[in-house]
């Protein structure tokens, strides 16, 4: 069994997150994440006994925000090797090994024989061929479409997601009609969805959504401002960055 170093490297930084219940290593001039992540862990709703799959772990944030929820198991694939290190670690350093597991993968190229309860991913943002590409091809690779497109992973989802299952996404405002139209292509539908706000009257920056194969009565809720008049995290957001227990779905 390959043992992992989960201590501080020269290039890397120790975060907290919820209040110090979980520990996050970061590469210092490599990709971090931002505020879509803890975002997208809070719009997950898990239950008992589920097998989770993460297209895109990174260094493992989500998944490590998620493990305060229930669930059985975690399946988080990444394709950059020291993503993969530092996911890795991450969850030694939370004690998480039995809970999820990271796997180097293309989940392109990846058959899982199996399908999820819930699939979950924060994929690349900027389309292929657009953007300013950075000198840091880790920040390209977890940034832009370059070995991830939408259609991709609406694709993977649907042949590995149950006719039961849900599959959650957080995505730029601005290519929620280009989303909506490759669900429609794959036969997903969207079961609940909620926009984020950097401030109110602002425009929307984000769109969260869940989705599913069949959906009665789609569910809009209301929008989560992150920034109040005087600057300041609203207190629902301070609530979400503090890991607050999960909503009902």
């Amino acid at each position: 069994m390959i043992e992992f170093d989960p201590g501080i490297r020269p290039d890397e930084s120790l975060d907290s997150f919820y209040r110090g219940r979980i520990l996050v290593l970061q590469r210092k001039n490599g990709f971090r994440f931002s505020l879509d992540a803890p975002l997208l862990a809070d719009f997950i709703v898990t239950h008992e006994g589920e097998e989770l799959l993460e297209i895109g772990t990174g260094c493992g944030i989500i998944s490590l925000l998620l493990s305060l929820k229930p669930f059985k198991h975690i399946l988080a694939l990444e394709v950059q090797p020291a993503l993969v290190d530092l996911a890795r670690r991450n969850l030694l350093l939370n004690n998480l090994e039995g809970r999820i597991t990271v796997l180097q993968k293309d989940f392109r190229e990846y058959q899982p024989y199996r399908k999820f309860d819930l699939i979950f991913s924060n994929p690349p943002y900027i389309r292929r061929n657009s953007g300013f590409l950075s000198p840091s091809e880790e920040k390209n690779i977890a940034k832009h479409e370059l070995l991830c497109s939408l259609e991709e992973l609406l694709s993977f989802t649907r042949s590995w997601l149950k006719e039961t299952g849900r599959a959650c996404f957080i995505f730029p405002d601005s290519r929620q009609p280009e989303f909506e139209q490759e669900l429609h292509r794959q036969g997903l539908k969207i079961k609940t969805r909620r926009s984020v706000y950097p401030r109110e009257n602002e425009p929307a920056n984000f769109f969260l959504a869940e989705c599913a194969f069949e959906v009665a009565n789609p569910v809009t809720m209301p929008p989560l401002i992150l920034y109040g008049p005087d600057g300041k995290y609203t207190s629902e957001a301070e609530e979400i960055f503090a890991g607050r227990p999960s909503r009902e779905g």
